[in-house]
Formats: structure tokens, C-alpha cells, sequence
């Protein structure tokens, strides 16, 4: 039996930091206390002008393959994960694997929204155990939101923000992922995103007025509040059944990291305390497709991941896309 195991982690938090008082200065309104009590966000990073989102991606890589020992020659695969790409077409993966010099690996992107790397990682994974072609894959996901978000909208610019977290998989005959369970409720498919710039609205003098003149992430209908709350544990539940473990054999959750207050609440349901579940959206904002394998990267240089350790992956973004992989630690 041939499975993926997690070799290294790495992260990319652009320099410059928006505090909570600097995003009320630019609304010109209070923010900072609504936000600190509802979703736990202090500060963000957005990423510099000269950057593109492959700038991100690359970044996070380089720390990864440095910790694994891994050359970038060696990569048989680079996958991104990104709703925000460099471009619609070519793919962003192409973009990292050329700044890499990953001049042996095949590419593809994957846009599952915020679910994105888990979504990413299941398939890399996967494909680990299917080919044995495949020694070693980058899996990153990486987040330019900021390039999309309207600065007068209260209800997108206090959250977004931007970074890139990876993770460098190798091939092993020790069990390292376990299993991942990918849903969706697809008919929110209109509720949350960048809808201007694709086929279904081009981008036009027209549409972008509606978006103070450039594609702009929007929340445009209501979902329900407890969506996350109520499908993280189904996820949770249908994977560890599978795999033949429980909640509590579980050392480390790491969710999608929109808001500390849906975590807490799942964690409450879950019957697990909240130390266990690592977080980072209070220092780093939504990072959305990135903020689980920064998360992971965080809780690891930390020393909350241990040898042998089962640690949970649960994901959710637009689409509304969910995802969820187990993975025991061996690195």
C-alpha cells in the first residue's frame, strides 16, 4: 500500500498589517469592537502592489520544500488552490511551478472557493496512492482577496485578507491521510463571490460600475447562519466513522477560519474542548483557500502537532463547497 504523508508546512503572511483601527478610518465608522466580539478579528495582511497571488503561492512553497529537503526538481505535481488566480487562464500552478523551477512537475488548479485546499489536498493525496509515479506533490493554497474587495463595503473589507500556506506531500507505506469527505450545497452558488469577470457577467464598462469599477467580492444573499455549525460535525462524523476513529482520538481541528465564534459553537457540539482547536484569523484575518494550511503551519511551528498525532481538516467557502480530510502525523 502506497499513501501521502504530510513531509513539511510553510506560510507566507504579506508584510504590511491593517489593524481594525485602520479599517475604521478607511470606512470612516466603528468596527473594531463588533468585530473582536462577533468574529474575533484584530488585524488583517494585504499583500504589496507589485505582488500577484503566484507571489504569495511561491513564498509559502519555498519554506515548505526547505523544511522538507525537497528540490523543486523533484515536484511531480504543483497544485494551487485559489479563488483569487493571477489570472482566469493560464492556470496559477503553471505561474508557481515556472518562479520555482519545478521544471518536472505537471499542474492544475483547483477553485473550490475556500474549501479549495482541503479539496486540494484530498486529490494530491489520493493521487499518491493511485500512481507511483507520483514521489512528491506541492499543495498551496493562496488568497489575494484584497485585490477584490470595495473598501466603502463594511461588510467585505473587515474581513478579507491575503496569504498563501503549503504543504510538501511524499509517498510512504505508512498510513499518513486517512480519508476526506467533499459536499456542497450548490444552490447558494449565487450567494457568495467574485460574479463579474466570467461568461455569465463579462467584464464590461456596465458591470463594473456596479462594483465601483473592478470585480469585487460580494456577499449577495443570505445563507444560513448555522450552515457551518450544523455540516462541519455531519462532515467530521462521516469521515472518522470511516476511518475507525472518534472525536476524541482527534489532537488537532483546523477549520476554516472565518470566524472564532462558528468554532467555538462547533467545537461546543462536537464535545471537544476548544484547545484543540488552533486558530489564527485573529492576527491574520480571512484568508479563505489559505487560512487552513497557514493555520496548520502556525499550530506545527507552535508544537501542537506531534508524531502520531490525527489531526482534522474542515473546510467551507462559496458554492457553497465543503471539504474535510484526516490525517495522521509522521513528519
Amino acid at each position: 500500500m502506497r499513501y501521502a504523508n504530510i513531509l513539511s508546512t510553510g506560510r507566507y503572511v504579506p508584510e504590511k498589517l491593517l489593524t481594525n483601527a485602520d479599517v475604521e478610518k478607511i470606512l470612516g465608522e466603528k468596527v473594531d469592537e463588533w468585530l473582536q466580539q462577533n468574529v474575533g478579528i484584530k488585524q488583517r495582511h494585504v499583500m504589496a502592489d507589485h505582488q500577484a497571488t503566484s507571489d504569495l503561492a511561491v513564498a509559502a512553497a519555498k519554506e515548505a520544500l526547505a523544511r522538507a529537503k525537497v528540490d523543486p526538481k523533484e515536484l511531480d505535481l504543483v497544485l494551487v488552490a485559489s479563488d483569487t488566480p493571477d489570472y482566469l487562464s493560464p492556470g496559477t500552478s503553471s505561474v508557481v511551478q515556472a518562479k520555482l523551477g519545478a521544471v518536472n512537475a505537471g499542474t492544475y488548479d483547483i477553485n473550490a472557493a475556500c474549501a479549495g485546499w482541503v479539496t486540494a489536498l484530498d486529490v494530491a493525496s489520493k493521487t499518491i496512492s493511485a500512481d507511483d509515479s507520483y514521489q512528491r506533490i506541492l499543495v498551496v493554497g493562496a488568497y489575494g482577496m484584497t485585490r477584490y474587495v470595495n473598501w466603502k463595503d463594511k461588510k467585505t473589507c473587515t474581513l478579507f485578507a491575503d496569504g498563501a500556506g503549503a504543504v510538501v506531500l511524499g509517498a510512504s507505506d505508512k498510513p499518513g491521510f486517512l480519508g476526506a469527505k467533499l459536499l456542497a450545497n450548490g444552490e447558494y452558488h449565487d450567494a457568495l463571490g467574485i460574479y463579474t469577470g466570467g461568461t455569465n457577467r463579462p467584464a464590461t464598462a456596465e458591470t463594473l460600475a456596479l462594483t465601483d469599477g473592478k470585480p469585487a467580492v460580494q456577499f449577495v444573499r443570505k445563507f444560513p447562519s448555522t450552515f457551518n455549525t450544523e455540516r462541519w460535525p455531519m462532515l467530521l462524523d462521516t469521515l472518522l466513522k470511516r476511518a475507525d476513529q472518534t472525536l476524541d482520538d482527534v489532537k488537532l481541528f483546523v477549520f476554516t477560519q472565518l470566524n472564532l465564534r462558528t468554532i467555538e459553537a462547533t467545537m461546543k457540539a462536537l464535545n471537544q474542548p476548544m484547545e484543540k482547536a488552533h486558530y489564527t484569523m485573529d492576527k491574520w484575518g480571512y484568508t479563505g483557500s489559505a487560512c487552513i494550511p497557514m493555520t496548520l503551519d502556525d499550530a506545527v511551528l507552535q508544537g501542537k502537532v506531534k508524531k502520531g498525532d490525527l489531526v482534522a481538516f474542515c473546510a467551507s467557502g462559496g458554492g457553497l463547497a465543503m471539504a474535510s480530510a484526516l490525517y495522521r502525523w509522521t513528519a
